[in-house]
């Protein structure tokens, strides 16, 4: 075990910044958690074990270093999914009761525990606190869910053509699935995959972010606190020098199965390559570039307070965030005032901790400049500033809003993954379905309107996976979740997400006397 597996606190300095006037103050920020869910080594078979070298975790806020953290290679994922294979023969026949039951005792522990993990997430990703309590709350649902579907895998009985026949359709897990995942929800994009892979009777290797792997590594812990048996959940943390040998063992392992991977269209394009060679099942979670669109008929108030909840939220750095707002002419300067006065009025930067916090950091200091070179370049061909517009100490990015916005802009041609609202003038309905539909991406998109049968249509003519209509916020465990173009393949909750984890077998059982 690491030595600083045994500390408890670690201390951070942040000169916070406010939106709106300007202040400077230094702050001392301590990371407090139970020593035992504040692992920094692998998790392989059951057994916390080290590397040949560690890499920092650090807190975005601040830049303080938080932790040091094992550094995987291929050896360590090697032996990650070689423990994992061994352990399946043995999880599969466990019944789906005994499953059902463990999943369980799981999310109670994850519930039991909720304000650690909450801590961890702040601290390692600059969530605002009330943000990481919402997704772990979220997190946990997806275990508790998937522990409920591990007793309804219900095959079929087909009826046969000949007497002497019966024909029977089992499901039963792949195998050993490979489990990658991004910083930006830590926790909830893990057990979304990991809840609905061991409810099937798979078992998995998981490769968090290098950003953010104490989340999972605290995952692991409660896994094994709640009886879930050794090599059934595996976690190999890596430095992002590491990341490519890491994730092409985990990709083209025959002993691996299948394949899940949440992160960027490039990332993800380049692991389906990998999968291809032994043909592994996979699912990808892929990137968005979300429309949001604002009909003349609508609430403006319902659509500023969806706006806000949509693009906001973890600083704009979600795959479902609205990325492209659309807004009909008759009522566009009425929903940008409006808007700028919301941001105005309920937006505050500052360190997750704080409890008036509602915008941390971006991820990284490129994750800054990326916004910042979109904000130039629409600037430059002639977008207006309404609010916003600068970078701030560190990663810390003002919410910005722009007017006038164009689509040869890169703000509406990029994923942003940052609080920018870039907003486009639209005359018709027709021109703000080719405006939406005119992307290789195919997420989520939202827009509102009070016309019944305008509501109908673009909800149909939207090319996404998921739609938002007068809603700004779409995910619950209890829905599918997933895209269509190059926003990925497969689904991911709901009753649907465990099918990604079996395979059915046909069994025509012969000789029967008639």
């Amino acid at each position: 075990m690491g030595s600083f597996c045994m500390l408890t606190r670690t201390r951070c300095v942040l000169r916070q910044v406010l939106l709106g006037p300007y202040t400077a103050m230094e702050r001392t920020y301590s990371l407090d958690v139970s020593a035992r869910l504040l692992r920094t080594e692998g998790f392989v078979d059951g057994r916390w074990i080290s590397a040949a070298s560690t890499f920092p975790v650090s807190d975005p806020a601040t830049g303080e270093e938080l932790a040091k953290v094992a550094d995987c290679g291929p050896t360590e994922a090697k032996l990650a999914v070689d423990a994992a294979y061994k352990a399946f023969y043995i999880w599969k026949r466990y019944t789906a009761k005994e499953r059902s039951a463990l999943l369980r005792k799981w999310f109670d522990l994850m519930t039991l525990h909720k304000e650690d993990l909450a801590k961890l997430i702040t601290f390692e990703s600059g969530k605002p606190m009330r943000e990481s309590l919402g997704e772990i709350g979220y997190s946990a649902a997806f275990v508790e869910w998937f522990s409920e579907e591990a007793r309804r895998m219900y095959g079929d009985i087909v009826p046969s053509p000949a007497k002497d026949r019966k024909i029977l359709l089992l499901k039963q897990p792949v195998g050993v699935a490979s489990i990658i995942t991004p910083w930006n929800f830590p926790s909830a994009m893990i057990t979304r995959k990991v809840g609905a892979a061991l409810a099937a009777g798979c078992t998995v290797v998981v490769k968090p972010a290098e950003d953010t792997p104490l989340s999972a590594l605290a995952l692991a812990e409660l896994s094994a606190e709640a009886g879930i048996p050794a090599g059934v959940f595996n976690v190999v943390p890596c430095s992002r020098e590491k990341t490519p040998s890491v994730g092409e063992v985990l990709c083209t392992d025959p002993l691996v199965q299948k394949v899940s991977f949440t992160g960027s269209t490039a990332t993800g394009k380049i692991l389906l390559k990998h999968a291809a060679g032994t043909v592994k099942r996979v699912s990808m979670e892929l990137g968005g570039n979300a429309p949001f669109i604002v009909f003349d008929s609508a609430d403006v108030d319902k659509a500023v307070a969806g706006a806000m909840n949509s693009k906001f939220r973890n600083s704009g750095q979600t795959c479902v965030c609205a990325n492209r707002f659309l807004v009909q002419s008759g009522i566009y300067d009425r929903f940008t005032e409006k808007l700028g006065q919301a941001m105005d009025a309920e937006l505050r930067l500052g360190h997750g901790s704080e409890p008036t916090t509602t915008q941390g950091p971006l991820i990284n200091v490129n994750a800054a400049k990326k916004v910042m070179h979109q904000i130039s370049d629409a600037v430059s061909q002639g977008a207006k500033v309404l609010r916003g517009g600068k970078r701030l100490e560190g990663s810390f990015m003002q919410p910005t809003l722009l007017a006038d916005v164009t689509t040869d802009m890169l703000c509406t041609q990029e994923e942003t993954f940052g609080p920018l609202v870039p907003v486009i003038r639209f005359n018709t309905e027709e021109e703000a379905l080719a405006i939406a539909n005119a992307c290789h991406m195919g997420l989520a998109g939202y827009f509102f309107s009070q016309d019944i049968s305008q509501i109908w249509r673009v909800a149909e003519a939207l090319e996404v996976g998921m739609v938002g209509v007068n809603e700004g916020l779409l995910s619950t465990v209890e829905s599918c979740f997933g895209g269509v173009k190059q926003s990925g393949l497969g689904s991911e909750g709901s009753k649907y997400g465990i099918k990604e984890y079996l395979d059915i077998k046909y069994m025509c059982f012969g000789g029967l006397t008639p």
